[in-house]
């Protein structure tokens, strides 16, 4: 799909049912991509289905990007070029946050959000923007280079966090989250550690995303996992990200706590999430907890 000076991938399930089905719209966590989701597909009901690939991850082009707030407005121009209308939108992580950023820019495009553990903090943390640190982010040393997909799933298969993620999702996240190496020796990941170590090192920079929240006139139901657990170091992985006011925020909001699950939860429990999905699609809105 060619933007104005981006080119960004997609896919697609179910193209027969677009116009008498719902259409969702997926998009991914940092470091991931968009077949991180086919497990969780698979669980739907018939629906439509569209993933999004954000720049500098899987096969979507790698630009340069400034803060988080490129990544909303690439969104909100793929919303276009993908003639959304009215869709439901998912986002996972950090595609939960690029998600208001494109509703509230391109509103007639989306008719209600989940959002996945967004990485949203209160809304005085944006008053400042937080200097860039001089020091890499710990996931730019993450390991680059594999001989094979399956030589990376044997690695990861028994180190946490990915330890706990469903083995095919496992396995999905390998397949596609390599490319062939420049130097035509093995694999390298699709989204690079410095793509993913700036990413993180810019989530707490999006000064206008809180007028992105107020603009939003379509229900939103915010997903948060368990809490962070500070005793762990030098920081937990698999707590929530999201300040438990977020929902509030929306003028149409709803909390879902799940304490019981992690930060990961779409690979974790496929099933779960393609089931808060259907109850979004087809049924009553999920009731909050704790």
């Amino acid at each position: 799909m060619q933007l104005e000076g981006l080119s960004l991938a997609a896919f697609e399930w179910n193209a027969a049912l677009r116009g008498s089905a719902p259409t969702l719209l997926l998009v991914h966590a940092t470091g991931f991509h968009a077949r991180v989701w086919d497990q969780m597909v698979r669980r739907l009901p018939p629906v439509h289905v569209l993933a999004i690939e954000l720049r500098g991850h899987g096969r979507s082009q790698a630009l340069p990007f400034a803060g988080w707030e490129d990544f909303g407005r690439d969104l909100a121009q793929a919303a276009i070029a993908l003639d959304l209308e009215g869709a439901v939108g998912v986002g996972h992580s950090m595609g939960g946050h690029a998600l208001v950023a494109a509703a509230a820019a391109q509103p007639r495009r989306f008719a209600r959000l989940m959002l996945i553990d967004p990485p949203m903090f209160a809304p005085e943390s944006y008053l400042n923007r937080p200097p860039l640190s001089g020091e890499p982010h710990p996931a730019v040393g993450r390991k680059n280079r594999f001989e094979s997909p399956q030589a990376m799933f044997d690695r990861l298969a028994q180190r946490p966090p990915y330890s706990t993620w469903d083995p095919q999702a496992l396995r999905d996240y390998c397949v596609h989250g390599l490319r062939p190496a420049a130097d035509g020796e093995g694999f390298e990941l699709a989204c690079a550690p410095a793509t993913e170590g700036r990413v993180y090192d810019t989530v707490r920079r999006d000064a206008g995303i809180y007028a992105s929240v107020r603009a939003l006139r379509i229900p939103v139901t915010v997903v948060r996992a368990r809490a962070l657990d500070e005793s762990i170091r030098p920081f937990d992985t698999l707590g929530s990200p999201t300040w438990p006011g977020l929902a509030a925020e929306f003028r149409d909001g709803r909390d879902l706590h799940l304490p019981d699950k992690s930060h990961l939860m779409p690979m974790e429990d496929p099933a779960l999430v393609a089931g808060l999905i259907a109850e979004e699609l087809f049924g009553a809105a999920p009731r909050a907890e704790g």
